[in-house]
């Protein structure tokens, strides 16, 4: 979920996470903690992602000591410096999924977009970027097994990443049903096969909406399609794999943004 140990932003040892958990838990993407850690902060910390819905990983204590390397410094001073724990942190602030579905309309493009599963932080977040200059609400990313939007991500994004709401929930199916209840139509993803699947091209988008990328070699996983009213699909003039993610997705909010009349953006 990250290109190296240099594409990780974190912080390390028990009350630095802790406080962080306890001022501002939206700032960390997940927590690693050694297994069996023991005290009264290892409980506090445990108890508070819980709360916040912070990813907790139990690990051993070599993973610590590898992933803290270049935060910790060199040899035996890993365990002393991370005391068993170190939070990873993300590249912006999480929002609500209520807060992000109460904003769509006002966004001028009102779609957000959802990856399901989507493993590689540069198309997330070249996708954010073609999402934030057309206007787009927000993105939508499950709790596990989502890219790392750390410091990866931000480079891809260019600026965007920060400035964009970011939704994160435990139950992307879920979240999709909350969606579809306040009024967007859920769309997802397929090749030119997928039964029922609309060519994009000849039938435009409903808005507001919101528009479910797949995992890379996966697709859309089964109970998350199945939350899609509609699938979309981009005819190929030759003869053709596929387009990644961020190609495809910056193919279909470029579509989305013509036809919802929001002006073009030149850089």
């Amino acid at each position: 979920m990250h290109d190296s140990s240099s594409d990780i932003s974190l912080l390390p040892g028990l009350k630095p996470v802790l406080e962080l958990l306890g001022s501002d838990p939206r700032r960390i993407d997940c927590v690693f903690c050694k297994k069996g850690l023991r005290g009264p902060d290892a409980h506090a910390i445990q108890t508070l992602c819980r709360q916040h819905g912070v990813r907790l990983n139990l690990v051993d204590q070599v993973f610590l000591d590898r992933l803290c390397a270049p935060a910790c410094g060199q040899g035996h001073r890993h365990a002393v410096a991370h005391q068993g724990v170190a939070a990873r942190l993300a590249a912006t602030e999480f929002c609500g999924l209520e807060q992000m579905l109460d904003a769509v309309r006002h966004a001028p493009l009102p779609v957000i977009v959802a990856f399901d599963q989507v493993q590689d932080p540069g198309n997330v977040g070249t996708l954010c970027r073609t999402l934030y200059a057309l206007g787009g609400a927000g993105i939508l990313l499950p709790l596990h097994n989502s890219a790392y939007l750390g410091p990866a991500a931000r480079r891809a994004a260019a600026g965007a990443l920060e400035r964009l709401p970011v939704a994160r929930v435990t139950n992307l199916a879920h979240a999709l049903d909350s969606a579809e209840e306040a009024g967007l139509t859920i769309y997802g993803t397929g090749a030119p096969n997928c039964p029922g699947a609309q060519d994009i091209f000849a039938e435009p988008m409903l808005l507001p909406a919101v528009l479910v990328l797949g995992n890379e070699n996966k697709g859309l996983r089964p109970g998350v399609a199945k939350r899609c009213a509609r699938m979309l699909h981009i005819p190929l003039a030759r003869a053709f794999d596929s387009l990644n993610v961020a190609q495809a997705g910056a193919v279909l909010l470029g579509l989305a943004a013509a036809r919802a009349g929001t002006p073009p953006t030149i850089f």
